[in-house]
Protein backbone atom coordinates (compact mmCIF):
# COMPACT_ATOMS: atom_id res chain seq x y z
CA UNK A 1 0.00 0.00 0.00
CA UNK A 2 0.92 3.27 -0.07
CA UNK A 3 2.63 6.12 1.58
CA UNK A 4 0.55 8.35 4.07
CA UNK A 5 1.43 11.20 2.32
CA UNK A 6 0.19 10.29 -0.96
CA UNK A 7 -2.61 8.70 0.26
CA UNK A 8 -3.83 11.47 2.32
CA UNK A 9 -1.91 14.79 2.31
CA UNK A 10 -4.74 17.05 3.78
CA UNK A 11 -3.99 15.05 7.20
CA UNK A 12 -0.41 14.19 7.26
CA UNK A 13 2.79 16.57 6.37
CA UNK A 14 6.57 15.34 6.73
CA UNK A 15 7.92 17.88 9.43
CA UNK A 16 11.43 16.48 9.68
CA UNK A 17 13.48 13.36 7.46
CA UNK A 18 16.99 12.08 7.45
CA UNK A 19 18.67 8.97 6.35
CA UNK A 20 16.94 7.18 9.91
CA UNK A 21 14.03 8.33 10.70
CA UNK A 22 10.84 10.43 9.09
CA UNK A 23 8.41 12.46 11.49
CA UNK A 24 4.86 13.22 10.47
CA UNK A 25 2.38 15.49 11.83
CA UNK A 26 -0.99 14.10 11.18
CA UNK A 27 -4.38 16.23 11.98
CA UNK A 28 -7.83 15.81 11.41
CA UNK A 29 -11.49 16.53 12.45
CA UNK A 30 -14.32 14.57 13.84
CA UNK A 31 -15.62 12.27 11.20
CA UNK A 32 -12.52 12.29 9.03
CA UNK A 33 -11.53 8.90 7.14
CA UNK A 34 -7.97 7.93 5.78
CA UNK A 35 -7.67 5.95 2.84
CA UNK A 36 -5.78 2.76 3.02
CA UNK A 37 -1.87 3.37 3.66
CA UNK A 38 1.12 1.82 5.38
CA UNK A 39 3.31 2.41 8.17
CA UNK A 40 6.79 1.36 9.12
CA UNK A 41 7.82 0.80 12.30
CA UNK A 42 7.23 3.70 14.44
CA UNK A 43 6.70 6.30 17.97
CA UNK A 44 3.42 8.02 18.28
CA UNK A 45 2.71 11.15 20.27
CA UNK A 46 -0.78 12.10 21.18
CA UNK A 47 -0.54 16.14 21.04
CA UNK A 48 -4.53 15.99 22.04
CA UNK A 49 -6.74 13.89 23.48
CA UNK A 50 -8.99 11.45 20.68
CA UNK A 51 -11.21 8.67 19.82
CA UNK A 52 -10.32 7.04 16.90
CA UNK A 53 -11.31 3.43 14.69
CA UNK A 54 -8.18 1.85 13.39
CA UNK A 55 -9.20 -1.36 10.87
CA UNK A 56 -6.23 -3.29 10.15
CA UNK A 57 -6.71 -6.67 8.19
CA UNK A 58 -10.32 -6.28 7.96
CA UNK A 59 -10.64 -6.24 11.56
CA UNK A 60 -11.56 -3.06 13.54
CA UNK A 61 -11.08 -1.44 16.79
CA UNK A 62 -11.74 1.65 18.89
CA UNK A 63 -8.95 3.31 20.52
CA UNK A 64 -9.20 6.24 22.87
CA UNK A 65 -6.24 8.45 23.67
CA UNK A 66 -5.22 10.99 26.35
CA UNK A 67 -2.91 14.23 25.60
CA UNK A 68 0.53 13.13 26.15
CA UNK A 69 0.52 9.29 25.54
CA UNK A 70 3.39 7.82 23.66
CA UNK A 71 2.83 4.27 21.78
CA UNK A 72 5.22 1.97 19.84
CA UNK A 73 3.16 0.69 16.81
CA UNK A 74 4.49 -2.33 14.83
CA UNK A 75 4.41 -1.99 10.92
CA UNK A 76 1.19 -2.06 9.98
CA UNK A 77 -1.58 -1.14 7.17
CA UNK A 78 -4.67 0.37 7.86
CA UNK A 79 -7.43 2.76 7.30
CA UNK A 80 -8.79 5.24 10.46
CA UNK A 81 -11.53 6.99 11.35
CA UNK A 82 -12.20 9.85 13.63
CA UNK A 83 -15.07 8.79 15.71
CA UNK A 84 -14.96 11.06 18.78
CA UNK A 85 -16.14 14.32 18.89
CA UNK A 86 -12.04 16.04 18.95
CA UNK A 87 -9.69 16.46 16.19
CA UNK A 88 -7.21 13.87 16.06
CA UNK A 89 -3.49 15.58 16.26
CA UNK A 90 -0.55 13.42 16.50
CA UNK A 91 3.08 13.14 15.78
CA UNK A 92 4.71 10.16 13.96
CA UNK A 93 8.49 8.79 14.48
CA UNK A 94 8.88 6.58 11.35
CA UNK A 95 12.21 4.02 11.49
CA UNK A 96 14.03 3.57 8.15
Amino acid sequence: MPDPTITDPDKYKVIFENDRVRVLEYQDEPGAKTNPHDHPDSVMYALNAFRRRLTVGGQSRDVSLEHGDVRWLDAHSHTGENIGETPTHVIFVELK
